[in-house]
């Protein structure tokens, strides 16, 4: 009975947390058929906030692969002073509120702050730019991919790569022809579960994005200025398609999740 109970209790859970909210989501947006949701995506608005959430993204997946892959490599192979507080520093961005990693950007980058004074006097405008947003969304993913590698590479060990520096190999050819090989599944893993969360990412980008209209808007902010103004369609458009990507995220997690 116990065992029964908790498994009504937590479908119960989900239902009224989860698959209820995003069926209603999805009935709103497909009530009117399919042509109000085509015609709210293919707006110019919709697609310019598409364009930026893609380049955003797609630059703090980039950046958090290179990042991960040396830091994973750096805190699994070497022992050096102050390893154990690196290692807590990467999962900063899980304990910190986004709203505040905005702010603490602003205080860093703003205009009248020095660094980013600084930079706004060399033409690179940091805040309510494309820049800041990515810096943000970097910061509240960067522990994906670390987190993703450093269980894989500590159960690989180093005994092959060590004995391919001894027959001669390079470290550039040990990682792309043993270390790479070995992790790719991880990575692969890693790089979704990044990219999912600089997709869906809200608290930090809409602080430092300023939420310009059609100049610093992402697709969750474009969720959000279009109920805010009334135009319920375009809104649940835009969180349709930001539930699918969030469903066929949740598909490619399932395949690349390592076995152990």
């Amino acid at each position: 009975m116990a065992r029964y109970g908790l498994r009504t209790l937590a479908v119960v859970y989900l239902l009224f947390l989860l698959v209820l909210p995003v069926i209603l989501i999805i009935w709103r947006t497909f009530a009117g058929g399919l042509a109000p949701f085509a015609e709210a995506l293919t707006s110019p608005s919709a697609l310019h906030a598409f364009q930026v959430t893609v380049v955003v993204a797609g630059w703090a997946v980039v950046a958090n692969t290179v990042f991960g892959i040396g830091v994973s490599l750096l805190l699994t192979r070497h022992s050096f002073p102050g390893k154990r507080l690196l290692n807590a520093f990467i999962d900063l961005p899980m304990a910190v509120s986004p709203v505040v990693v905005g702010l603490a950007l602003i205080l860093v980058y703003g205009r009248f702050a020095p660094v980013g004074g600084l930079l706004e006097s060399w033409g690179f405008q940091v805040i309510f730019s494309t820049p800041g947003m990515v810096i943000a969304t970097v910061f509240v993913s960067m522990p994906l991919v670390v987190r993703a590698l450093v269980p894989v590479l500590e159960e690989l060990g180093d005994e092959q790569e060590q004995a391919a520096h001894t027959l001669g190999a390079s470290r550039l050819q040990s990682f792309l022809r043993i270390t790479l090989p070995g992790i790719r599944w991880a990575l692969g893993y890693g790089v979704v579960l990044c990219l999912a969360r600089s997709l869906g990412e809200y608290g930090a980008v809409a602080v430092v994005s300023g939420r310009l209209v059609d100049q610093t808007q992402t697709l969750t902010l474009f969720v959000e200025e279009r109920f805010q103004n009334f135009d319920q369609p375009a809104a649940f458009a835009a969180a349709t398609a930001l539930a699918l990507v969030a469903v066929l995220t949740l598909l490619l997690t399932k395949l690349l999740r390592p076995k152990d």
